[in-house]
């Protein structure tokens, strides 16, 4: 099992590229394995362990899959399984996407419940209640979802839940929606990005999808889908962690890549903390000529402040003078690394869904274990920032979200090297 030994204390400098979004390729992946008659090509597709399982899941399926040169190539089956074993999907949440596709292509989609970081309760019941909606007959046995219909039928529905929109079940519905017979409208739809983006690949395969980004949106059912070539976009949450990188280490950082429509909430709680964001046509220059101010992170689904975001944000609080209140509307739980970073000398205590974050003039390296994705983020962050040594376990968190993290910050100046445990 590797880990990351940091030495921290150096300023970063220099410029450092974005990968594409994993969060847009994974169901675009699934869309191009299922729902399309003829191979795709996906381009801008970031090498991670993700990428990996699913490419997986999809072979299990039937599909061929070949990742070369951040080109994603798949081959759709003319023999499509539909069944998604527990071995694989435990890995990974995202491999839930299969479940509308399957039942849109086959009628009858059999897949294991899904698995991912800890990071509290996401339940999938949006997805369920949106394919029900649609036609689909579902039954819950053995620790599988198990899904029939002999044609989904266009229908209206509401998506959005307790915690607000869901990405996932807007995606899964969406997809699933593209082939069904009829006219679909979901309101209450998630708006992020990524999602966009898998409406934009599917309008290029031959889908009907109207209202783009909004919490509308129409899909008209058509009877088949293509291949296409497509490029997927910048990850946003891989620039937000870049930038504020940048910031934590005072340095002088290019993200390359970075889209200023896709970061604006991000943006702005830097700029009240006191970070100075100079935007090009092809990224944005951090730095920090001011003194830090504390601010209070509320989170909420896009356009707000992304919960995927909190952990990094908390990382940048934790050394920034005053009292800083972080309050996590999305995922109750997610709220682990705050533990690790009190390990570092950081001054953080939790209230339920709140994080009271008293910034301390100086984080100290310390042994810290990434209990999921953005908690393994922000600890390399804490490292970079903090005076002497860290150790950051349980790298293969981190391995699921960012490309050959210790290479990019390594060519702006920071001192990291992977070892085997």
């Amino acid at each position: 099992m590797d880990k990351l030994i940091i030495n921290g204390g150096k300023r970063l400098e220099g410029t450092i590229s974005v990968s594409g979004s994993k969060n847009a390729t994974l169901p675009i992946a699934v869309a191009a394995a299922i729902l399309a008659d003829g191979a795709s090509a996906i381009h801008n597709v970031p090498n991670l362990k993700d990428v990996d399982t699913l490419s997986a899941v999809l072979e299990v399926l039937g599909a061929t899959t070949k990742f070369k040169n951040s080109t994603l190539y798949i081959e759709p089956s003319q023999r499509i399984a539909y069944e998604a074993p527990y071995d694989l999907v435990r890995k990974m949440r995202a491999s839930i996407y299969v479940l509308g596709p399957l039942v849109a292509r086959l009628g009858i989609a059999k897949v294991s419940f899904p698995g991912g970081c800890a990071i509290g309760p996401r339940p999938i019941d949006l997805h369920l209640k949106g394919l029900a909606s649609l036609g689909a007959k579902i039954q819950i046995e053995g620790g599988y979802i198990i899904a029939h219909a002999d044609r989904l039928v266009g229908a209206e529905m509401y998506l959005r839940g307790r915690h607000g929109s869901s990405v996932g079940a807007t995606a899964n519905v969406m997809m699933a929606a593209t082939l069904a017979e009829g006219t679909t409208i979901i309101r209450g739809a998630a708006c992020e990005p990524e999602v966009a983006d898998l409406a934009n690949f599917l309008n290029a395969m031959g889908a009907d999808i109207e209202g783009i980004g909004t919490p509308t949106l129409k899909i008209h059912g058509v009877r088949q889908l293509r291949g296409v070539d497509y490029t997927v976009i910048a990850d946003r949450i891989e620039a937000g962690t870049f930038m504020v990188a940048g910031a934590m280490t005072k340095g002088d950082v290019f993200v390359k890549n970075a889209v200023p429509q896709h970061l604006e909430a991000v943006s702005e709680k830097l700029v009240e903390v006191g970070v100075q964001l100079d935007w090009a046509d092809d990224g944005v220059r951090v730095t920090t000529p001011r003194p830090l101010q504390a601010v209070d992170v509320p989170t909420a689904t896009y356009p707000s402040f992304p919960t995927d975001m909190q952990a990094q944000m908390m990382g940048l609080l934790s050394i920034t003078p005053g009292i800083s209140i972080i309050t996590e509307s999305i995922f109750a739980d997610r709220f682990m690394h705050a533990s690790e970073l009190n390990r570092m000398r950081a001054d953080i205590r939790i209230e339920e869904n709140r994080a009271v974050v008293r910034g301390v003039p100086k984080l100290s390296g310390a042994p810290v274990m990434a209990s999921d994705l953005r908690a393994g983020a922000v600890l390399v962050l804490a490292g970079m920032a903090a005076a002497g040594e860290t150790v950051v376990s349980r790298v293969y968190h981190i391995d699921r979200g960012y490309e050959c993290i210790e290479k990019k910050l390594v060519g702006i100046g920071a001192d990291i090297v992977r070892v085997n445990d």
